[in-house]
C-alpha cells in the first residue's frame, strides 16, 4: 500500500516528514478510538487507524530514499512518531480500563510501555547492525547524539534512544568495532565479509521480527475486541520481555562465534552456523 502512494506523494510534493506526522495523527486518533473499549465499532476504528499509521510509517522512509531527502532529523522524527502512536493507544486503553480496574492500571500500562520501548530499541539495533554488516549500508550505523546535539529536544531524545540501543545491543558494539578494524587491514574482503554475515545472521534477524510493531497492532486489536486489554499488557511485560532476553542471549552467542571465525580462521573461511 505504501508503495502505491509514493507516486502521489512525489507528484504533490509531500515531504517524508509530513508523511511521518500524518501517520502520527492516525495514531493519535487511534488512541482516542481505543479509549472507547470494549465497543466493537470503536475497536475496529482504532485498528484501521493503526493500519493507516503502518502505511505512512512505511511510506516515509521509502519516499525519503526515492527523493534523496534522508536526514538524521527525519530518522529521529520517524521514531518519535512511532512511539507517540503507541503511547496514545496505551493511554486510550488505560482510560477505558480505569473505571473498571482503578488507577493501578496506569502503573501496569507504564511498565508495559517501558518494556515495549526497550524491546523496540533492541529490535531496531539488531536490524541496523545487520544492514551495516550484511549489506554494507553504513548510513544505518548506530549513532549516539553528541552532547552538543543533545541540547535540543530531538537531539536529547535521539541521545537517550541511542544509549538504550547501546545498552541492549550486547556484543553488537564490540562486533562493529572489531569488524571495522578488520576491514581497515583487509579492505578487499568487504564483499566476502558481508556475505558471511548475511549467511550467519539472516535466521537471527528473522526471529527478531516477532518484536515488530505489526504483531503488537494485531495483538492490541484482538485483546481489545475480546474485552481484555489487560491481557495484551501482561503479554508485553512477561512474554515479549522473556523472548527479547532470549533473542539477545542467542545473538550474543552467535556474534562471539562469528568474531572468532573471521579473526582466527579468516574472512574467506567456511561459514559455520552455531546453534540458536
Amino acid at each position: 500500500m505504501a508503495t502505491l502512494l509514493l507516486p502521489l506523494f512525489v507528484r504533490w510534493g509531500v515531504t517524508p516528514n509530513l508523511v511521518s506526522l500524518s501517520g502520527m495523527a492516525c495514531g493519535l486518533i487511534a488512541g482516542f478510538a481505543y479509549s472507547h473499549v470494549p465497543a466493537p465499532a470503536w475497536v475496529l476504528a482504532g485498528f484501521l487507524l493503526m493500519l493507516a499509521w503502518h502505511v505512512m510509517d512505511g511510506a516515509d522512509g521509502q519516499l525519503a530514499r526515492l527523493t534523496n531527502a534522508q536526514s538524521e532529523f527525519g530518522k529521529v522524527l520517524d521514531g518519535i512518531c512511532d512511539y507517540i502512536t503507541f503511547i496514545a493507544v496505551y493511554i486510550g486503553l488505560a482510560v477505558a480500563l480505569t473505571p473498571r480496574d482503578g488507577v493501578w492500571i496506569w502503573l501496569l500500562v507504564a511498565l508495559a510501555g517501558a518494556c515495549h520501548a526497550a524491546q523496540s530499541a533492541a529490535y531496531e539495533a539488531q536490524r541496523q547492525l545487520y544492514d551495516v554488516w550484511g549489506w554494507g549500508r553504513v548510513s544505518r550505523r548506530l549513532h549516539v547524539a553528541t552532547p552538543e546535539a543533545a541540547r535540543s529536544v530531538t537531539g536529547m531524545l535521539h541521545h537517550l534512544y541511542g544509549r538504550m540501543q547501546v545498552l541492549l545491543l550486547g556484543r553488537g558494539i564490540e562486533t562493529d568495532a572489531r569488524l571495522r578494524t578488520l576491514l581497515q587491514t583487509a579492505p578487499d574482503s568487504a564483499g566476502e565479509l558481508h556475505r558471511r554475515y548475511r549467511e550467519t545472521f539472516a535466521p537471527v534477524v528473522r526471529r527478531w521480527s516477532v518484536m515488530c510493531s505489526n504483531y503488537r497492532t494485531v495483538g492490541i486489536f484482538l485483546f481489545a475486541l475480546a474485552g481484555c486489554p489487560i491481557g495484551y499488557f501482561l503479554t508485553e511485560i512477561v512474554l515479549l520481555s522473556a523472548v527479547s532476553f532470549w533473542l539477545i542471549d542467542r545473538q550474543n552467542r552467535r556474534l562471539a562465534d562469528f568474531l572468532r571465525q573471521v579473526t582466527v580462521e579468516g574472512v574467506s573461511g567456511p561459514v559455520v552456523l552455531v546453534s540458536g
